[in-house]
């Protein structure tokens, strides 16, 4: 059942997050595959929960989408109900429980979940089976591994979100470049004091400049 959930939530996919100083970096490709397939070349793998929370998908479409909206819908009700945002580490324990709930049956998707709230900048990765660990840079899909090459060498608990953003987004790259089922396109997305923002693609294209 491991190796199952393992192939396929490591398929077609590369997403990365990354801690700062004073925010967080989040992205991924958006090529999307079945098989040796490319079904969609525009897919969105970096979702916004709310104002200062965000995560990223990878493994079955259809159950990480489900995981976002279970998570967004929780987090606007913990808004209305505390008049405040959820905690990043609520967030992550909610998605831990729902995949727990499912483990004879499991949601086949692993998800990074990070933002900012009052203790800072935080960073979590999840299983299917809900097995969650904070972190301070996470990969997740096929691409992974030539992704953590570039975070491994590059990234420094004592940056900022500036410096980190080259980081991640050239890491995503690298991993389009020689991961055949991860490509197309990237989505890079910080989230820091002042709210959520997706980069454009002239912002994007400052970041893989020489």
């Amino acid at each position: 059942m491991h190796g199952t959930l393992s192939r396929l939530t490591s398929k077609g996919t590369t997403t990365v997050g990354a801690v700062a100083k004073d925010g967080i970096a989040l992205a991924s490709d958006t090529r999307v595959t079945m098989g040796s397939l490319i079904v969609h070349r525009k897919g969105k793998k970096v979702y916004k929960v709310d104002e200062h929370l965000a995560m990223t998908i990878s493994g079955v479409v259809a159950d990480a989408q489900r995981t976002v909206e279970m998570i967004r819908a929780n987090s606007r009700i913990y808004r209305l109900e505390r008049k405040g945002p959820m905690p990043v580490a609520v967030a992550a324990r909610l998605a831990s429980n729902l995949f727990s709930s499912h483990r004879l049956y499991p949601l086949m998707t692993q998800v990074a979940i990070g933002g900012v709230d009052g203790s800072g900048p935080h960073l979590f990765s999840l299983d299917p089976f809900g097995s969650v660990t904070e972190e301070r840079y996470v990969a997740t899909g096929s691409g992974s591994p030539i992704a953590y090459g570039i975070l491994e060498e590059r990234y420094r608990e004592d940056l900022e979100l500036k410096e980190v953003l080259p980081i991640v987004a050239q890491s995503v790259n690298s991993a389009m470049k020689r991961d055949v089922t991860s490509g197309d396109d990237s989505d890079v997305v910080i989230i820091d004091q002042t709210g959520y923002h997706e980069l454009s693609a002239e912002e994007k294209k400052a970041l893989l400049s020489p």
